[in-house]
């Protein structure tokens, strides 16, 4: 039977099969291809083939994935982990305080899920809590992201304020929901869809952090047509298996313009010069904050501006 992974804990597995019946199975046989490199060769979104007796399932053929969102695996070294598979678009959920959102993290998702033509949403939480001045900084930044084609929607999980907004936005996808702890990603989920019933923590006063609510990769059907996917709350997002020459590849604002720089491809848009990279920068056509992103993601840093 043809099924799809809707949670994976290990070594045990839950399959929504063809019937809509969900069957607890395990893999069986070897997944793992050494080149690949993944800590996790059968993914949440994943369509498998399984057979299914009274007692078990086992999962026998993993079928070809039309792509994927993956990070740095935080367990082995050089590994990838596979946050997802199958999916139609990735949403960010943001928060300018309490948490902070790092535009460097917010940036490395846009790029990862960039890399496999993935289409990004991102939400902006809590208004509620922000102040006139912290309000307009946002709203510039949801202009600069509008602009290169990224979904924005800004809104308070608490109050039910634009959540049909968000509602619509998923219809008839497989989304990819992912953010830091303490973001309200739970929260939204759960006002979402009567089917989900996420944990919900409050913020650490004395981290001003949240407190990891979800631990596995999971995804709920909404609907017939409607999946999402509720990922870990992760502190960096490391990319995989990019070149310092095609990270800016994956920034839209800058990948036209590359081809003009002297060098071609490459050039690293660091010092060369006649780089029409740096050039754009310097006329205010690509945003500083975005440039600083990608000076981090060539340089290795990690992602915790």
């Amino acid at each position: 039977m043809k099924g799809r992974i809707m949670r994976s804990t290990g070594l045990w597995y839950k399959v929504l099969g063809e019937d809509s019946n969900i069957y607890t199975c395990r893999a069986r046989g070897k997944f793992r291809l050494d080149e690949i490199k993944e800590s996790n060769p059968i993914a949440v979104g994943d369509f498998v083939i399984f057979d299914h007796d009274q007692k078990e399932g086992h999962i026998t053929e993993l079928l070809p994935r039309e792509n994927l969102v993956e990070r740095k695996s935080v367990k082995k070294t050089g590994h990838s982990h596979v946050l997802a598979a199958n999916v139609d678009q990735a949403m960010l959920i943001v928060t300018p305080k309490q948490p902070r959102t790092s535009l460097g993290f917010i940036d490395r998702f846009l790029v990862s899920s960039e890399a496999y033509r993935i289409p990004q949403i991102i939400i902006f939480n809590k208004k509620d809590t922000l102040s006139e001045d912290e309000l307009k900084d946002q709203n510039d930044l949801i202009r600069l992201y509008s602009t290169l084609g990224v979904i924005t929607k800004s809104i308070s999980a608490r109050d039910d304020k634009n959540l049909e907004e968000v509602q619509s936005i998923l219809q008839g996808k497989t989304t990819l929901v992912a953010g830091h702890s303490g973001v309200g990603k739970s929260t939204i989920l759960n006002r979402l869809s009567g089917a989900i019933f996420q944990s919900v923590n409050e913020i650490s006063d004395y981290s001003e952090k949240g407190t990891h609510t979800t631990t596995f990769a999971e995804m709920f059907q909404v609907n017939s047509s409607t999946f999402v996917i509720d990922t870990p709350g992760v502190k960096e997002w490391g990319l995989m298996d990019m070149s310092s020459q095609e990270i800016s590849d994956y920034f839209p604002e800058m990948r036209d313009r590359r081809l003009h720089c002297k060098y071609g491809s490459r050039c690293l848009h660091l010092t060369e010069p006649d780089c029409a990279i740096l050039a754009a920068i310097e006329s205010g056509e690509i945003a500083l904050c975005r440039y600083q992103s990608y000076v981090s993601m060539v340089a290795g840093d990690d992602n915790r501006r």
